[in-house]
């Protein structure tokens, strides 16, 4: 099991959301604690609100005095409601926060249920409840209730997690978003490149397309990326999701960091000779392009390769799992460029042949990808680059998680820090 801590100042939006989640039938009270309760057992946020009021009169000096947390068993645990509420019970009562008024929400608007709790960290008389050590004390109230009610152990899980992080999206599946999430937020910290190229190049992998947007919104010229699912062939085959649903190192702003971060460092790598010297052997002992291929597929490449209308290769990029580097062909030397390669498939063909590019790029691998072109996109709602650091960084999260994430909790928290920086500016 997996708890998330989030704190803000904002009360009534933090309500609004659990409520919206139960006016789109995706969510329910399980449980109230010292709450004002109604004839019929229903509440609306403002009646909610009530119950918190005297203690958010009575706080001294806590500006964020709204406690939010999120309790997510592993998927494959079958927790029903009554374990929930218990779990609920024992979590509040052992981190301090028993005997204050609370509210718990369940959430099934993902693959997972999940519980999420809102309170307040102040008690009857103003004062802040302690959170020295919290995330210590979580870990272990996580760890026994998972003993106490027979869970999955996030713990036991831990060690699998990479194998579980990196899987192709498929659309079929459903919570696309999610899947997308999973490898996304973790790649950049497994994988390094140079480019958005490149970074396309790796993502198609895991059918993905990371689409650059620039734009001009309200005076200012904004800025960003758009990810989309693909299918093998790299065509799209679902709405675009903003960079800003999946944290901060999905962002345009992070990744040119990445790019500029690895060029030096890239060029003096060890690996960088050594793949270079195994792909131009692959290349002088093949045939052709399926040759070729397979030959370096056997040494844990995969590549991507790109085509004009014509056949004529335009563009290559190597993936080597061991190193986790990707390399446009040219970085490596001409001796690997596309170039070079075009003359091994395609010897028919003169160098100086043209051809419109095609939008449907070719790969030599069993994974496709669509490489995009830079587009102003109706869906696409600017990120704040500037934006304090996402839900998830600004509580820390006790493990590393393969779980599927609730986005929109995230960028429904990321929203309202922004709403409250503007309402100061003002």
């Amino acid at each position: 099991m997996i708890a998330k801590i989030g704190r803000s100042s904002n009360l009534f939006g933090t309500l609004s959301y659990n409520n919206t989640k139960m006016e789109k039938e995706k969510g329910e009270i399980l449980l109230t604690n010292k709450m004002i309760e109604t004839a019929d057992g229903k509440y609306s946020v403002a009646q909610l609100a009530r119950s918190f009021e005297p203690y958010l009169l009575a706080n001294r000096n806590t500006e964020k005095h709204t406690l939010h947390i999120s309790l997510n068993p592993d998927p494959k645990d079958n927790v029903s409601n009554e374990k929930y509420r218990l779990m609920a019970q024992q979590y509040m009562q052992d981190m301090g926060y028993g005997e204050q008024p609370f509210v718990v929400f369940k959430h099934t608007d993902i693959d997972r249920s999940h519980i999420h709790i809102v309170s307040v960290c102040v008690d009857e008389n103003g004062k802040k409840i302690s959170d020295k050590f919290e995330k210590v004390r979580s870990m272990k109230v996580c760890r026994e209730l998972e003993e106490q009610l027979g869970l999955i152990s996030a713990i036991e899980k831990e060690n699998n997690l990479k194998s579980e992080i990196f899987k192709a999206v498929d659309y079929k599946r459903g919570d696309v978003k999610s899947q997308i999430a999973s490898v996304v937020r973790n790649i950049t910290s497994q994988y390094q490149f140079q480019s958005l190229g490149e970074y396309n190049a790796l993502l198609s992998l895991y059918n993905i397309a990371a689409e650059k947007v620039e734009g001009e919104m309200h005076g200012y010229l904004q800025r960003g990326l758009l990810y989309f699912p693909t299918d093998r062939n790299g065509k799209k085959t679902g709405n675009p999701f903003k960079a800003s649903l999946f944290g901060k190192k999905a962002g345009l702003d992070s990744l040119e960091k990445h790019f500029e971060s690895f060029k030096a460092k890239m060029k003096s790598l060890s690996e960088r000779d050594k793949l270079k010297e195994q792909i131009l052997l692959a290349l002088q002992s093949s045939n052709d392009e399926k040759s070729f291929t397979k030959k370096l597929q056997k040494e844990g490449f995969d590549i991507m390769i790109r085509k004009n209308d014509v056949g004529r290769i335009y563009g290559i990029t190597f993936i080597d799992h061991r190193s986790k580097t990707v390399w446009n062909g040219s970085r490596l030397g001409k001796e690997c460029s596309a170039n070079a390669f075009n003359e091994l498939c395609n010897n028919n063909l003169k160098p100086d042949e043209k051809g419109t590019e095609q939008t449907n790029k070719k790969s030599c691998s069993s994974n496709d990808t669509n490489f995009p072109e830079p587009i102003l996109d109706r869906f696409f709602d600017m990120m704040d680059t500037e934006s304090a650091k996402d839900l998830l960084e600004a509580v820390g999260g006790l493990l590393p998680s393969a779980q599927e994430e609730d986005y929109e909790e995230i960028d429904f928290e990321k929203r309202m820090r922004r709403k409250k920086k503007r309402l100061r500016k003002k």
